[in-house]
C-alpha cells in the first residue's frame, strides 16, 4: 500500500471542505481572503509546500479551526516523513 504524502492529504482536505460546503475553489478562496490563483497554486501537484498561514486562512474562511481540519483519520494515519 502506497504511503500518502501530507501534501496530498491536505489537498484532499481542501477538496472535501469545498464538497461539504457545496462551493467551488474560487468561492473558498474569496471566503479566505486569498486570490483564487493562490489557492489553485497550492493545489498544484508540482508544488510541494503548503503555507500554514494560507491553510489557516482557508480554515478561518470556512468557519472551522485548524485543529478541526487536521482532526481526521487521514491525518492520523500519515506515515513518518523521515525514515
Amino acid at each position: 500500500m502506497r504511503a500518502v504524502p501530507i501534501k496530498e492529504t491536505v489537498v484532499q482536505g481542501i477538496t472535501q471542505l469545498c464538497a461539504e460546503r457545496n462551493i467551488k475553489i474560487n468561492a473558498l478562496a474569496n471566503l479566505a481572503g486569498i486570490t483564487p490563483s493562490t489557492l489553485y497554486s497550492l493545489l498544484d501537484e508540482s508544488r510541494k509546500d503548503i503555507g500554514i498561514v494560507t491553510l489557516k486562512k482557508l480554515c478561518d474562511g470556512s468557519d472551522i479551526s485548524i485543529t478541526e481540519f487536521f482532526d481526521t483519520d487521514a491525518f492520523r494515519k500519515l506515515e513518518q516523513e523521515i525514515e
